[in-house]
């Protein structure tokens, strides 16, 4: 498999899946990664673990309708082009 640009867009959809399909409950609060862990005081900066979480619910709110577009896009290239 060549490195293409159409291979570096098609893992960087594979990535932006991986973190739209993450679920806050099931598997990021077994791991420490939940809502209530988060809560920081009036004038503290956040923490690394807290602006990663609010990467994961970013992507996943904003990103959930072009997400499967884009996953359609790339679908039918795939099977058009191989």
């Amino acid at each position: 498999m060549a490195f293409t640009l159409y291979s570096l867009i098609q893992a960087a959809v594979l990535c932006v899946n991986a973190v739209a399909v993450l679920h806050e409950e099931r598997f990021l609060s077994k791991i420490g990664w939940g809502v209530d862990q988060s809560v920081g005081g009036f004038g503290d900066e956040p923490g690394v673990k807290a602006q990663m979480m609010n990467l994961v619910r970013s992507v996943r709110t904003v990103m959930r309708v072009p997400l499967i577009a884009v996953n359609s896009v790339c679908i039918v290239l795939l099977l058009l082009f191989g």
